[in-house]
């Protein structure tokens, strides 16, 4: 927990708000009402460089609107969710124990899908005309489930390569070539166990590209005639790397920070990330060696946004949507991107900021295994949810020990 609640919780806000709905509320009276709530974030906690950027946000929220911010670390959001079903299948339609979670793709439909979501309420932050809409379809389009303003762009993510430059000099460029790579280094590629998020991203940009028709994995499975068919080749793809991969595929890493210190001590020859400047803070941070360097498959990796969202039956919405639109602020959005602090990219359209706010951006060095824009360039959208428990199901069928 951040710090002890030091303010009256929910005086202000009731009065202020007593006969006048949330919705209802210009935004200045909205951050009145705030002042003096608590907002329980659950988000995950297995990040010291997010952790304690979290921390600074608490200061800084505190500070400027009187809102005690409270990180309630998870492991899995899939628990949050089922803790807010939870709570409505009791009745508990106000006072949830759930203010502001971090969420996206599967997570998020099924939230939605449930009716467990407060909104619509993103359009009415005053940051959320500064977001890049124009470039960054993933604001708007969640694992292809319609962001609806249910949730709030907070970072962009997109699947990234790591490899040690003192000990690979040939590259994989694609999937098909990283199977010729594991069979010629046998025991020195894996990827982590489904359902990790990681190990499932894995799995699913394999299924993008060993399809003939990727288009078929951006409808919902449940429309499509014959999904087992359609996954066929991503089977065959994975006994084959299996056969050759670290422990023969009889084991596989829990989640990426286990794959990070397995590359590290040069266990294995290839790791993975989500964010295309993780490398470079592990580097600053001493977790990998300055010879570790990023890339990407020439053909695209699979790219989202990771986002905010509010639990319907939150005790304190009105101090979530503050907390939400401080935390996409051009202050805590270049903080956030700040390889020295975490490197999550923006979401922001830096050429809508006002010089100065564009100069916090500018200041950000790319780090020593980051990649240029030109190189993320070809992003792969995310199929859609429902492939997704059809992937994390057959796998545990076929691989899990």
């Amino acid at each position: 927990m951040f710090k002890t609640l030091r303010h009256m919780p929910l005086v202000a806000s009731l009065v202020l708000t007593a006969g006048l709905p949330v919705a209802a509320l210009a935004w200045d009276d909205l951050e009145d009402a705030a002042r003096g709530q608590q907002v329980f974030f659950n988000a995950w906690g297995g990040s010291e460089p997010i952790n304690d950027y979290l921390l600074w946000a608490a200061d800084e929220i505190a500070d400027r609107y009187d809102i005690v911010l409270e990180h309630v670390k998870v492991g899995d959001t899939g628990d949050v969710v089922s803790r807010v079903l939870a709570e409505r299948a009791a009745g508990r339609d106000e006072g949830g124990s759930v203010d502001l979670v971090w969420i996206n793709g599967e997570n998020f439909r099924a939230m939605k899908e449930q009716d467990l979501l407060y909104g619509p309420w993103t359009d009415r932050l005053p940051h959320y005309e500064l977001l890049d809409f124009d470039n960054k379809p993933t604001l708007t389009m969640d694992f292809s489930t319609p962001v609806d303003n249910m949730e709030a762009p907070w970072g962009m993510a997109q699947l990234t390569f790591m490899y040690d430059s003192a000990r690979v000099d040939t590259l994989p460029d694609s999937m098909a070539e990283l199977l010729t790579f594991a069979q010629e280094n046998p025991g020195r590629v894996t990827y982590p166990a489904l359902p990790s998020f990681y190990g499932t991203t894995f799995v699913k940009q394999a299924m993008l590209e060993l399809t003939d028709d990727p288009s078929v994995f951006y409808e919902s499975a449940n429309a499509v005639e014959d999904p087992a068919a359609e996954l066929a080749p991503l089977w065959d793809f994975l006994d084959e790397l299996h056969a050759v991969a670290w422990q023969q595929g009889r084991a596989f890493p829990q989640d990426a920070p286990q794959m990070k210190q397995m590359l590290n001590d040069g266990e294995i020859l290839l790791s993975l990330s989500f964010n295309p400047n993780d490398a470079s803070n592990a580097i600053l941070t001493g977790e990998l060696p300055d010879t570790v360097r990023t890339y990407v498959h020439s053909g695209g990796t699979i790219g989202n946004t990771h986002f905010l969202a509010i639990p319907y039956n939150a005790s304190a919405p009105e101090a979530a949507m503050v907390v939400a639109n401080f935390l996409m602020s051009p202050e805590a959005q270049a903080r956030k991107a700040d390889i020295e602090i975490w490197g999550d990219p923006t979401v922001l359209a830096i050429d809508q900021l006002s010089r100065d706010e564009q100069q916090l951006f500018d200041d950000i060095e790319r780090g020593p295994a980051g990649l240029s824009d030109e190189a993320l360039e070809a992003v792969l959208l995310e199929p859609h949810a429902t492939w997704v428990p059809l992937l994390e199901d057959e796998w545990q069928r076929r691989y899990a020990r």
